[in-house]
């Protein structure tokens, strides 16, 4: 700043050093800096009044002062630049018709990856942002706005590539390099027929073979589009997920496609979070933002750092949370409108077979050199010795031309394009069918890979018996009930005194993962895992009345159940002021924490060896009768800080229940089934072995020969002991998610088994994605589960999977029958042509003729050998074992000997067809030619019967 004498102010400034002209910012924005710059100046030791005098300080003074006003100046202009960004999201006249008072871009904004807290709370936070898009984050919003919001805030759909039109189709098979040589030849025919042999007589060959070539392209363009739509039916299937949602004060299940902004959505883990949003409450949620980030680490999501991602993954906690954008705004949304859908990848069976197809191709081409370069030096040797090689006519050019159009057919008819047709279809054919039986097919080589499974690794809850709960007998204060009837119900009651009833209830309806909601029809309805919803109808059935005044309690932690840990844990503030946790659980484990136990009268006794020996005989009597065990414990605690976590031990062991899930009828006959298909079925479950063993035997699994053993077991067997004791395990109980990781993976490399493995939890996924086909449950199975798996078995039910087996092997045997067709045709077209130029110097199969056959062998003969449906009859045939060759050496032998016995009719019609039937005349050569085309077509017919 110079020393010129002239006059400062506030204003001149502004304007000169910082870039704020007169009229911007507004008055009252300016007036604040002006009051600001004053403030500072003012409380320097020399006061100066406003800016004037300030160039008569020294320079290290001005320094200092301009260098505060500086910080300041910077400070109001992120302010007024935020103010600003906010301005640059104005609000449409229908959001403010509706009553809305923020956009959805702006809300995209604050839940973007690179979200700002500071924007975040300039709107008030979860709950200013919740009332400026008019939602309760109790009771969630009104059905009735569902349409408004999805017009003014957009579907929760990504777009989608247009669908390709059947032109597009048609065009892309035109682009076939063998039709269009085959194109230029039939134009050339027709100029050369037209110039010889005039009009109508000299267009019929061009014509026939631009004719046959549009029906091959029709029919090949009309094939791809079928099944292009069939695997868009299928991918819409994929994407039908439900999630919860409160809306009217009730819990309720809806499409994602479904959800809008305002929803209150709820969490649990395993879960694939389908919108962005905002945390509203809930307990450890932890999630994985990889997909999004590209950070492996987890993050925690609460109240301080509440933002969600759409994408990202539900690792641990449960939680609700505040839509806040959907769709194509959510930066997922973002992310994927970049991508472009490369279409559905090629399976292990298509490349191979496209191998098979180009090897064949090959040799076609060279058999189809061959025929010409024969043809035509018989043709120039004749012309040589009857008319001079120098004398040349139309006809002579028109004959080359046909020899030419005879050896492109041949390179046609001997590239087998049919394959991958035949593939494409048999797998769409069994994926729509499998549809229908409540299997969606996620990945096309679970289709075939599953036709070659020696080994299905089945959970037991839900996939074996019906995942339909209910708490069939109570241990409580040394007292063993059966609790199947209200009766029943009411002898506990009357069993037990009022303060062990208070403490089992209290700790039912708060340590619950599962929730009491109204229907529409104002019925209680439960919503959760069979287990805890079992659980929770016991307590209901007990003393429901107390479920509101329970479900009130303040829970201060809560520790989620998950298949590592097999135990739920919760903290609560009791009424009183104290503290309170209980846990549930693993009857082993649980049993393990705990040292008292309640007794008859509500007093907290020591819990003995002896006594603790008597609880695990009456475990194991209720496992025996296949009843799944859990125990109930709680532990009063006087204070926790804030790094402790929910105490592991000193608890009081408050009750044993025996909870009831009845096999699933038909599970017995498909595990014989499996059986006689040579298909072992190992039982992998967390349940206790005893239970694990009556279920296992009631279902046909375990048999005398087959052992039982607990997951730890695994870990600590030798490489040696394991490859010796891998083939009797039947039954694997108190599996961890790492303990069916390693069943699989040695049984994959120790004995190069085929394994299909069931799972439902998020820590399944390993084992799912490690194995050769993995099966998520659609109805248990988390969405993380689903993500990994191939097949999404829709029912949960074993039978199911036992079908996709059949489905499998159907494909890959159709396949085969294909193929043995297929070659045995390309075989005997490549020979009959090859010899008869070499001998007769003629080919009797013309170009439109082998076209004919090519098209209706391609598309016919596919449609009728690759949508064979399964019989009985392959399921009693070993599986299809790593490494074996697709075309078996009983294929090889039907090929060679059906195109010996075409070989020999053709070959006997070609050499001595006149004779034999006395042909005569000037028509003789082409009424054989006829006859031998008519002969070929049936040996086919003849050999898709010998295929079946």
């Amino acid at each position: 700043m110079e020393s010129s004498g002239r006059s400062w102010s506030i204003d001149s400034y502004l304007n000169e050093h910082f870039d704020i002209p007169a009229k911007n910012p507004p008055g009252e924005a300016r007036l604040r800096w002006r009051r600001a710059v004053g403030l500072v100046v003012r409380n320097r030791r020399r006061r100066f009044r406003m800016f004037s005098g300030l160039h008569a300080v020294d320079d290290s003074q001005r320094r200092k002062i301009l260098g505060k006003v500086q910080v300041v100046i910077n400070v109001h202009k992120a302010a007024l630049q935020f103010i600003n960004g906010v301005r640059r999201y104005p609000l449409s006249n229908d959001l403010i018709k509706e009553g809305f008072c923020i956009s959805p871009d702006e809300l995209s904004a604050i839940t973007g990856m690179h979200e700002d807290p500071t924007i975040f709370k300039t709107h008030g936070g979860i709950n200013g942002i919740s009332r400026k898009i008019k939602t309760s984050l109790e009771d969630g919003i009104s059905e009735t706005e569902i349409e408004t919001r999805q017009k003014l805030y957009g579907t929760n759909k990504h777009a989608e590539k247009p669908p390709r039109s059947f032109w597009m189709f048609v065009w892309d098979a035109l682009h076939d390099l063998t039709l269009i040589i085959l194109m230029v030849c039939a134009v050339v025919s027709l100029v050369v027929g037209l110039a010889t042999k005039g009009w109508p007589k000299g267009i019929y060959d061009g014509l026939g073979i631009i004719f046959s070539i549009l029906l091959v392209v029709l029919v090949t363009a009309s094939s791809d589009y079928k099944q292009s739509r069939k695997f868009m039916e299928l991918d819409r299937e994929k994407q039908k997920i439900y999630v919860r949602v409160t809306r009217d004060s009730k819990t309720k299940k809806v499409l994602v496609h479904d959800l809008v902004v305002g929803d209150i959505l709820h969490l649990s883990i395993g879960d694939v979070v389908p919108a962005d949003g905002l945390f509203v409450s809930g307990y450890s949620l932890m999630i994985d933002e990889s997909s999004l980030s590209g950070e492996s680490e987890p993050v925690h999501v609460s109240e301080e750092k509440p933002f969600l991602h759409a994408g990202s993954k539900v690792l641990d906690g449960t939680a609700k949370m505040l839509v806040t954008a959907v769709g194509m705004r959510t930066e997922w949304g973002k992310i994927m409108d970049t991508l472009n859908d490369d279409g559905v990848d090629e399976t292990p069976l298509q490349v191979k077979l496209n191998g098979v197809a180009t090897i064949i191709g090959q040799i076609g081409l060279v058999f189809a050199i061959l025929t010409f370069l024969v043809l035509l030096v018989r043709f120039l040797v004749d012309k040589v010795m009857h008319v001079g090689l120098l004398n040349w006519s139309a006809n002579d050019a028109l004959t080359i031309v046909n020899y030419f159009a005879i050896a492109v057919t041949i390179v046609v008819v001997a590239v087998p394009e049919g394959l991958p047709l035949a593939v494409t279809l048999s797998l769409a054919f069994a994926m729509k069918k499998l549809m229908s039986d409540k299997a969606l097919v996620r990945h096309l080589a679970a289709c075939e890979t599953m036709g070659s499974a020696s080994c299905i690794c089945t959970d037991k809850t839900g996939t074996l018996t019906t995942n339909h709960m209910i708490v069939d007998k109570v241990w409580i204060s040394d007292v063993s009930k059966s609790v199947s009837c209200d009766t029943n119900i009411n002898k506990l009651k009357a069993a037990i005194s009022e303060s062990v009833m208070e403490i089992l209830i209290q700790g039912i309806f708060v340590n619950t993962g599962s929730e009491v909601v109204k229907g529409d029809d104002g019925k209680r309805n439960i919503l959760g895992t069979p287990t805890e919803a079992a659980l929770l109808e016991f307590g209901l059935s007990l003393q429901g009345d107390l479920y509101d005044k329970y479900n009130k309690l303040t829970r201060l932690r809560v520790e989620p159940f998950n298949s590592v840990k097999k135990k739920m844990s919760v903290l609560i503030q009791l009424p009183n002021g104290g503290l309170r946790s209980f846990c549930k659980g693993a009857s082993e484990i649980i049993l393990e924490q705990c040292g008292t136990v309640l007794n008859s009268e509500g007093n907290i006794t020591p819990l003995s060896e002896m006594q603790k020996q008597n609880i695990l005989n009456i475990i194991n009597s209720f496992a025996s009768e296949a009843l799944r065990t859990l125990c109930i414990a709680f532990k009063d605690v006087n204070e926790i800080s804030d790094d402790q976590t929910i105490p592991e031990d000193g608890y009081t062991l408050i009750a044993l229940f025996g909870i009831k899930d009845p096999v699933r009828p038909g599970v017995r006959d498909a595990v014989m089934t499996c059986m006689a298909a040579g298909i072992k079925v190992r039982m992998v479950t967390g349940d206790n072995i005893n239970t694990a063993k009556a279920i296992a035997k009631e279902c046909g699994i375990l048999t005398e020969d087959g052992i039982a053993i607990e997951g730890r077991e695994l870990h600590d067997k030798s490489t040696d002991e394991l490859k010796e004791l891998l083939p009797k395990i039947e039954v694997m109980a108190r599996s961890l998610p790492m303990d069916k990781y390693k069943l699989v993976t040695s049984l994959e490399s120790m004995y190069q088994e085929v394994v299909a493995v069931t799972g439902d939890g998020t820590n399944d996924a390993p084992a799912l994605r490690e194995s050769d086909i993995g099966l998520a449950m659609g109805i248990a199975g988390t969405e993380v589960a689903k993500e990994n798996a191939d097949v999404i078995i829709m029912d949960d039910n074993f039978s199911t999977i036992v079908n996709i087996a059949r489905w499998g092997r159907a494909v890959y045997l159709n396949i085969q029958k294909f193929v043995q067709f297929q070659l045995t045709v390309n075989i005997v077209a490549l020979i009959v042509n090859f010899v008869s130029a070499c001998i007769v110097g003629i080919a009797p199969l013309t170009a439109v003729q082998l076209l004919w056959v090519n098209m209706i062998m391609d598309t016919l003969g596919a449609l009728a050998l690759a949508t064979e449906p399964p019989n009985d009859e392959m399921m009693k045939r070993p599986p299809v074992r790593r490494g074996h060759s697709f075309i078996t050496r009983v294929m090889w032998r039907n090929i060679l000997g059906q195109g010996l016995y075409q070989l020999l009719v053709l070959g006997t019609l070609m050499f001595a067809g006149k004779r034999l039937l006395k042909i005569e005349g000037p028509y003789a050569d082409r009424t054989t030619n006829t006859l031998i085309f008519n002969s070929f077509v049936f040996c086919q017919v003849r050999a898709v019967q010998a295929s079946f």
